[in-house]
């Protein structure tokens, strides 16, 4: 047990270190750092590992703009190293064969480069989450002054405070433990089996296919993978057949990708559009292949992006402040309990009653209820955000979406439906045809070796739009499958009747292709025109009309495939015999009909939302590994602005200063990477100082999910998104997060007035002790009178987060002000002590027989002025309004007002006021107390509008 470990990713360079030395490749990767043996590696592993954190720290602790970090560049180098090399030379790079690893040198590797694993973690033991929860100014403060109440015999008041420490601690320690787990769910990714190649044998060697779980795969394997398989490291292609790739783990693209192992690739091309590499974590959705396993574990690009996960967010300023008050009472309730404790002392000459006395002063200035009015705030804000089907799974986060200013959204499947709409069929001239829907749909109908999602779009566009093409009147001879070479698929159809009615044959053949735009160009002569009925060549003219339509198309955000067809004039009995596996032979001399356009809607609720989210000072930015256009065009349909755009590779070649000022500006930022996605979120934080909120779903999300302030992810969202987000959307209803950002400006709100309450009142009631001590040479109140008031005030606190906040308050988003706090409290403070001094001076001139005053007498009145002052103080500080006139507060509120004060002034005049001490009170008294509060409350609102003015104009 311990905190989490990236011991692994520490030694990164222990990757290459099996590469011939000679090679020029492995030098050039990495120049500058020292060859290691193996004595060197454990002589030096301590303090490698302690300097590579260092540097690892020192990097992130700073934004910059496209540069990578020191692990991203070596993995990035090593992948195009692989990418760009011929197959036998790669094997030459990992030292292994085309027979594969022996058992003998993969055990030996595995043992090198651990198990493979993207992060080697542990989880933190459960005293270290304890010590954390404990650990907090306030828990210190509360469990010494109980431990004194009990030393000076006030048991009740110890017992008080234990009960606040045990469920501020046990709430925080839950939340740090279910957090903890947030790498937990990797081993989702590492924990199958897969096809490894290996060879055994003293003599002669034989070629073996075993089965090894993933974390066994090491550097050197070859791995044969098939539909279905994900790919247990990151891969060199060796040979591939028809493989289609989903990477949308990775990119957020919800459309797949060739891959084929035929290619060599440049530099130039971006890293996760390499066509013979493929990536840990993503799967084969169609095709077969073989591959050279280059990077496994801590090495691969997936650790790339998991290589922050499980750090600890900063404090935000919430918490800052909330500590910042804990140290300022801290000092004051030293210094002003101190002189108190030496005043009684030096006035009574007893020890024990001064240090209950001063113990009593500090808890009246510690304000008790802190933890448990937060953590009722962030509870009551959960309940309410669990009625619009969301869970939330950090309280704070709760209260952090109140603050929010900014939200990041992640596009595919959240302002989108995640699935292809078919919305157009054009000819080559861009009118619609319905012979173009005609063909594509018979190709779609027929075609059996795989289903894609275009298929079922056109075919649903068919079906609902009520077109009858009848396919039972064709019948299937042949197919040649797709595959991401020639990426299209062609169908042999046959009819009875000719649908062109050129041919006197009784059986019609058509041969149907459709695919991407430019293959099924390349095997078309012809055009057809439907309005002149008649086919044409394909001239350049007709190609460069064609490309034309298709880039307004992609302009508007839509994907293009084309149809061709081919009349097969030969007789059944020929047809029959023709060989169907050359498909060069059979694919030319085509007739190219037009294209067929898809799109990937917005959601009809996502307009409103955002609509609603920026009448509440939200701005949203779309922030997506798609393509610029498709990202414009659904930016477009929901209503978010797109006058400043850029693109990943853009944000690469900018500075500092400039990527944050681009991020600042941008609204839409299509083609990010996982890894620039977090700089994103970053460069808002820190140099915006904006409290950022992420939507993701997938892994290339986690990294923003993270390090965002407020974490959003769905219940359909992959397994480390989940575990990352601080609130899960049961539904992808942006609607939700409207509600939830009403709710925690209402949670932070309500705990704010709190806070104000307390340090104001609390400030004010110590003060007005420490005058009236040196004034009347006696205790205004007796350590037994004071924790009585103090433990009615505080119940009748309980009741705060269920307020309401104006209108207003709720409009805007909401921050922690370091100079408004201080400036409220310094305002308002004096006046509160002004009333108690009043006080004071009323019952001693007014009540006083011969300059002497009852003790008992002046207790009993000073008690209730200061109970009614500490709970009527609320209400004047929770709006900027009149208070009882135009703003009232929720009626829970109002009745614990009235049962607190009726209480406190029912004590002296009950049995219990006999026991504490208290004595009858004349009526005048009363008269005079409401004179003072209507004074209070005007002079206070006075002081509000005085302190509202000049705060506004100068802060």
């Amino acid at each position: 047990m311990g905190s989490f470990k990236f011991f692994r990713f520490l030694s990164f360079r222990t990757q290459f270190d099996f590469l011939p030395s000679s090679n020029p490749v492995h030098e050039d990767l990495v120049k500058g750092g020292s060859s290691n043996t193996n004595h060197r590696h454990r002589n030096g592993s301590f303090l490698n590992s302690i300097f590579g954190f260092l540097r690892r720290f020192k990097s992130r602790a700073k934004t910059d703009g496209g540069s990578k970090t020191e692990e991203e560049e070596k993995v990035y180098s090593w992948l195009y190293a692989l990418a760009r090399s011929e197959r036998s030379l790669c094997f030459e790079y990992v030292r292994s064969t085309e027979r594969g690893l022996s058992f003998t040198e993969a055990e030996r590797r595995l043992k090198e480069n651990g198990p493979n694993i993207p992060l080697e973690y542990t989880f933190p033991s459960s005293w270290h989450l304890l010590w954390n929860a404990f650990f907090h100014p306030f828990n210190i403060i509360l469990i010494v002054l109980s431990a004194l109440s009990y030393i000076t015999s006030d048991n009740p008041n110890g017992c008080i405070m234990l009960v606040l420490v045990f469920i501020s601690v046990s709430l925080r320690f839950y939340q740090e433990y279910s957090s903890s787990k947030a790498a937990m769910q990797l081993s989702e990714y590492v924990r199958c089996p897969v096809k490894v190649q290996r060879c055994a044998g003293r003599v002669v060697q034989t070629e073996l296919i075993v089965q090894v779980d993933q974390r066994d795969v090491v550097p050197g394997d070859i791995v044969i993978f098939e539909p279905g398989d994900l790919f247990p490291g990151d891969v060199r292609l060796l040979t591939s057949k028809h493989l289609v790739v989903s990477q949308s783990s990775l990119t957020g693209e919800s459309w797949p990708t060739e891959k084929t192992a035929d290619v060599r690739e440049d530099r130039s091309t971006p890293l996760l559009e390499l066509k013979n590499i493929c990536f840990m974590g993503t799967n084969v959705v169609s095709g077969i292949g073989t591959g050279l396993v280059v990077s496994t574990g801590s090495k691969t690009y997936i650790s790339t992006i998991f290589s922050t996960i499980g750090k600890h967010k900063p404090a935000d300023s919430f918490e800052k402040g909330i500590r910042q008050i804990s140290y300022v009472l801290v000092g004051v309730m030293l210094v002003v309990v101190t002189i108190m404790i030496l005043v009684e002392y030096f006035t009574f000459y007893d020890l024990s009653e001064s240090t209950l006395f001063g113990i009593s002063v500090a808890c009246a200035l510690t304000p008790q209820m802190l933890p448990l009015i937060i953590n009722a705030s962030l509870a009551k804000g959960a309940l309410a955000m669990a009625r619009e089907r969301c869970i939330v799974k950090s309280l704070s986060a709760i209260r952090d979406m109140g603050c929010m200013d900014i939200l990041c959204i992640d596009k595919t499947g959240t302002l989108t439906m995640n699935r292809a709409i078919m919305v157009n069929h054009l000819d080559s001239w861009g009118a619609p045809r319905e012979k173009v829907l005609h063909f594509a749909f018979l190709n779609s109908y027929f075609k059996t070796d795989q289903k894609y999602p275009l298929d079922d779009a056109i075919l649903a566009y068919v079906y609902t739009n009520g077109f009858r093409f009848q396919p039972s009147k064709w019948r299937k001879i042949d197919e040649i499958p797709f595959d991401f070479i020639r990426r299209r698929v062609s169908v042999i159809l046959e009819t009875e009747s000719d649908p062109e009615g050129r041919y006197s044959q009784r059986f019609h053949r058509l041969m149907i292709t459709k695919g991407a735009l430019e293959e099924v160009m390349k095997v078309c002569s012809h055009v057809e025109h439907v309005d002149r009925g008649e086919i044409t060549a394909f001239s350049a003219e007709h190609h460069h009309r064609i490309i034309n339509v298709v880039e307004e198309l992609s302009n508007e955000g839509l994907r293009v495939i084309g149809v061709a067809i081919k009349n097969l004039q030969q007789s059944l009995q020929e047809s029959s015999e023709q060989n169907m596996e050359n498909e060069d032979v059979v694919e030319f001399d085509m007739v190219f009909l037009g294209v067929i356009a898809f799109f990937d809607p917005p959601k009809d609720s996502a307009k409103q939302a955002l609509w609603q989210l920026a009448e509440k000072g939200v701005k949203a930015k779309v922030l997506t590994g798609d393509s610029l256009s498709l990202a414009i065009k659904i930016c477009q349909e929901i209503g978010i602005r797109t006058i400043h755009v850029t693109t990943g590779p853009e944000l690469e070649q900018l500075d500092l200063d400039e990527f944050h000022e681009r991020v600042k500006k941008a609204t839409v930022l299509a083609r990010l990477t996982p890894s620039q996605k977090l700089r994103v979120v970053q460069s808002l934080q820190t140099d915006g100082d904006h409290v950022v909120g992420f939507l993701g779903d997938g892994i290339n999300d986690s990294l923003a999910l993270d390090a965002a302030n407020v974490a959003i992810s769905v219940d359909s969202a992959a397994s480390v998104a989940k575990d990352l987000a601080d609130i899960i959307l049961l539904e992808k209803d942006l609607n939700v997060l409207v509600a939830g950002v009403e709710q925690g400006r209402l949670t932070f709100g309500n705990t704010m007035k709190y806070i104000k309450l307390s340090v104001i009142a609390n400030l004010g009631s110590v003060l007005s002790l420490f005058i009236a001590t040196l004034v009347l040479r006696f205790e205004p109140l007796t350590p037994k009178q004071l924790l009585v008031q103090n433990f009615l005030y505080s119940v009748g606190q309980i009741v705060i987060p269920w307020d309401k906040m104006e209108e207003d308050y709720v409009q805007i988003p909401q921050k922690w002000s370091t100079k408004g706090l201080p400036m409220f409290i310094l305002w308002n403070s004096p006046v509160c002590t002004l009333c108690d001094v009043a006080t004071i001076l009323f019952v001693w001139f007014y009540y006083s027989s011969g300059n002497k005053l009852s003790s008992t007498f002046f207790r009993s009145a000073y008690f209730i002025e200061g109970l009614l002052m500490q709970t009527l103080i609320y209400h004047l500080i929770r709006t900027e309004k009149i208070p009882f006139i135009t703003e009232i507060a929720s009626w829970p509120v109002v009745a614990s007002t009235v049962l607190i004060a009726a209480i406190g002034i029912a004590i002296p005049f009950s049995i219990l006021g006999d026991f504490m001490g208290f004595t009858d009170l004349p009526l005048s008294y009363f008269g005079f107390l409401v004179v003072l509060f209507i004074g209070y409350f005007t002079v206070g609102q006075v002081v509000k509008r005085i302190y509202i003015m000049v705060y506004k104009k100068w802060f």
